[in-house]
């Protein structure tokens, strides 16, 4: 990038970012992923801003690709939609990045890291809990945080300790993990060991960025499990996710221009 736009934002003409989410049969996924698009693109006028999904909605990374290399760009920068470091980040985007670069080798292609367990996400996780009735001073709140599993478990790690971060500055009774998938603890176990913790009233979070199947999996199972459980909302087009995407292109661009990021990667 050419120097660093208003408030330390990316610089006006720098390379087209191309946000790429996970992809559902669920339509509400994508719909929550383009309003978070749109918010994005209202915070950087200055950037050429696209959506692209790795599976089961469109448009493709690869059709994304062939839009921005026909426009005649040099360089574009690819931002993970994802909240984990597991199997998509690692092996799916970087496999169909590859792919893509092959049949555009005029395009340089950089994969900025994926969003990640930063701090202002797990402000607007915390957030959606309270717009989902948990009052922050109320010690009777017990907080099951879902995400949707992986296979490493070092990804399944960062989400058990977010739980307890989810929580800071607040007065509830305290949080434990759950899982959609892949790993346990279920959300039925997390919401019984809740309970014999002393928590009275079970509000089940949400560490997923858009709604689709593994979210209703998580509250139809809640919801069964305690009847009166509260249920927030994925964090979606929060207001500070919009930031996070552009540090996470911010640093990237400027990794790929030789220039000491601003902004660490997560």
């Amino acid at each position: 990038m050419n120097g660093a736009g208003p408030a330390g934002g990316p610089a006006p003409n720098g390379p087209p970012l191309i946000a790429v989410a996970h992809g559902s049969r669920d339509p509400r996924s994508a719909q929550t992923i383009h309003a978070i698009v749109d918010a994005l693109r209202a915070t950087v006028p200055g950037i050429e801003v696209h959506v692209a999904f790795l599976d089961l909605s469109v448009p493709s990374l690869g059709d994304v690709v062939e839009t921005v290399a026909r426009a005649g760009h040099g360089r574009a920068v690819v931002v993970p939609l994802l909240l984990g470091s597991a199997y998509h980040s690692r092996v799916d985007l970087p496999a169909l990045v590859a792919a893509a670069s092959a049949l555009r080798p005029g395009l340089d292609l950089i994969q900025a890291p994926v969003l990640g367990d930063d701090e202002r996400l797990v402000a607007a996780a915390r957030d959606r809990i309270v717009g989902a009735g948990a009052a922050v001073d109320d010690p009777s709140v017990g907080v099951a945080l879902s995400a949707v599993g992986s296979s490493s478990e070092e990804a399944n790690a960062v989400i058990r300790a977010l739980a307890a971060r989810v929580c800071a500055g607040t007065a509830w009774h305290g949080a434990r993990a759950c899982f959609a998938a892949a790993t346990d603890p279920t959300v039925e176990a997390t919401i019984a060991d809740l309970r014999a913790r002393g928590a009275r009233r079970i509000v089940v979070g949400s560490w997923f960025l858009a709604p689709g199947l593994l979210t209703g999996r998580v509250r139809r199972r809640a919801l069964t499990a305690d009847p009166a459980a509260l249920i927030a909302d994925p964090i979606g087009p929060h207001a500070l996710v919009p930031q996070v995407i552009v540090d996470r292109y911010r640093w990237a661009a400027a990794t790929a221009a030789g220039r000491t990021p601003r902004t660490a990667a997560a």
